[in-house]
């Protein structure tokens, strides 16, 4: 991966904060980043797709929800890059965390039935 693509895919907030929280949580579904982002599926499919053409996560369908991750093959540099910003940037994801905490336990398992 060049460090330009990388750089791209991170130059748009919805995108640079759907990957922090990815750091934070190891895997999240799409429901999951609706809530903690407070924005339309549509939109947050979008931004998951333009990750994906990057390399930059991964998608596992469990049931009929589509969760994502960091990509397993994402280079040591650029995985360090996203650890070391979400961990010195905590308040720029604080909102999305306490919404994703608070939607969380009630989320795609309850949508499920």
């Amino acid at each position: 991966m060049s460090p330009l693509l990388f750089y791209k895919c991170l130059a748009d907030d919805t995108r640079l904060k759907i990957l922090l929280l990815l750091v934070s949580h190891t895997s999240l579904c799409v429901c999951d980043l609706i809530d903690a982002l407070s924005l339309s599926q549509p939109k947050i499919s979008r931004h998951l797709a333009y990750l994906r053409k990057c390399n930059i996560v991964q998608a596992e369908r469990r049931g009929k929800w589509m969760y994502y991750a960091l990509n397993n093959a994402l280079p040591e540099w650029a995985f360090s890059v996203l650890k070391t910003t979400e961990f010195a940037n905590q308040e720029y994801v604080k909102e999305a965390n306490s919404r994703l905490k608070n939607a969380m336990s009630t989320n795609c398992q309850d949508s499920s039935s």
